[in-house]
């Protein structure tokens, strides 16, 4: 494992959204769900392309909060472009568990 600063680590931009809508990418190489996310006034909604289909259905994603990195440049993803970073916990089996507060919080909140 890399061994990181401190100064490195408060480089990275982690907030709390809320997902509030997620729509089928058809077009995706590996299954994935397009999401909108809610990171609140001052940032407003970014879209992301997460692989997180195994263990997620529309139902149970829409509503809930997640982590994002919001300053990695925008990524072009096939007809889509993806403005942040969902993140989560790959397993073995390739399946993505997602990494969410554990109590709700106000959008847009930053990791520390």
């Amino acid at each position: 494992m890399k061994e990181i600063s401190w100064n490195d680590f408060t480089q990275v931009e982690l907030r709390c959204g809320t997902i509030i809508e997620v729509s089928e990418f058809p077009e995706a190489r590996k299954a994935a769900w397009k999401l909108l996310i809610d990171f609140g006034t001052a940032i407003g909604c970014k879209k992301s392309s997460a692989q997180i289909t195994d263990l997620y259905t529309k139902e149970e994603l829409l509503g809930k909060q997640i982590i994002a990195v919001l300053n990695f440049p925008p990524k072009q993803i096939g007809p889509f472009l993806s403005e942040c970073l969902v993140t989560g916990f790959v397993q073995q089996d390739g399946s993505v568990v997602l990494a969410v507060p554990d109590r709700e919080t106000d959008n847009g909140l930053t990791l520390s």
